[in-house]
């Protein structure tokens, strides 16, 4: 990642996969990260933690809705003007339902739509246009987050797995129409990771002394933790995977390699 200049979406959350994300991309050293989130409760403690523990990554912080064109256009702009490149944009917001798909209002629905898949759609929309300068040529990686719910049912609710499903098929629609401009566009696929979105469930878990159950239909028998999934974003972020492009990549300890089953009654 040496000197390259980053965006991320959805990195308020102290649990979360954006500010783990940050974490990983300036260790192995960002230029500049822009921290950008609809809530910002948190977002200058993370700017003053990742200042403490890399001084030489320049940290900004950003409030605005990622659903929003003319916000994600001036934040990118913002990078351009100041750093002359955009190297990686990661649309990581997101949120999550849990309403049966016949108690989801239409409102509700194009909610989840707007914040999971317009927000990716946006980022890739700008930082596209913004990487094609790039000198002395063309080049970026556009990442967006999805999940195994994307991939196939029963991972989430109706709305929420749409929404995911799409931010696949976007990522590589949008990788084939850059062909030739060096740019990749990737999708992340997260399986169960203990987040801000999931700590609910977590905190549930632990109270009635189950979280041991947690991933258990995956291989690896655990839910992930955000690093987990951050590690695989560096990866895509950077020239490591300079070959990598159009790909919806799992980071679900397995879960989304086989069909759900009852652990212990395999034949």
């Amino acid at each position: 990642m040496k000197d390259k200049v980053c965006i991320i979406t959805g990195t308020n959350s102290a649990l979360g996969i954006g500010r783990a994300t940050a974490h990983q991309f300036a260790q192995n050293g960002a230029k500049a990260i822009y921290l950008c989130d609809f809530a910002d409760t948190l977002l200058e403690t993370h700017k003053r933690e990742l200042n403490s523990l890399y001084p030489k990554t320049e940290i900004h912080t950003r409030q605005f809705d990622a659903g929003e064109e003319e916000s994600v256009k001036k934040v990118v702009e913002e990078a351009v003007s100041t750093y002359g490149r955009l190297d990686v944009f990661f649309a990581n917001a997101g949120m999550a339902a849990g309403k049966m798909f016949t108690e989801i209002t239409p409102d509700e629905f194009m909610k989840m739509m707007k914040t999971n898949t317009l927000s990716v759609f946006l980022a890739a929309k700008h930082a596209a246009k913004a990487m094609i300068q790039n000198k002395p040529y063309p080049t970026g990686s556009i990442i967006g987050t999805a999940s195994v719910a994307g991939i196939r049912s029963n991972a989430g609710s109706a709305d929420y797995s749409a929404s995911k499903a799409a931010v696949i098929s976007l990522m590589q629609t949008i990788s084939y129409q850059l062909a030739g401009t060096g740019i990749r566009c990737n999708a992340i696929c997260p399986g169960i990771i203990e987040t801000g979105m999931t700590s609910a469930m977590y905190e549930m878990a632990r109270a009635r002394g189950s979280d041991r159950k947690i991933g258990q239909l995956n291989p690896l028998k655990r839910g992930g933790v955000a690093d987990e999934v951050a590690r695989t974003v560096l990866f895509l972020a950077s020239d490591d995977a300079s070959y990598v492009n159009g790909q919806a990549i799992p980071v679900c300890g397995g879960l989304s390699a086989g069909h759900p089953f009852v652990p212990g009654k395999m034949a």
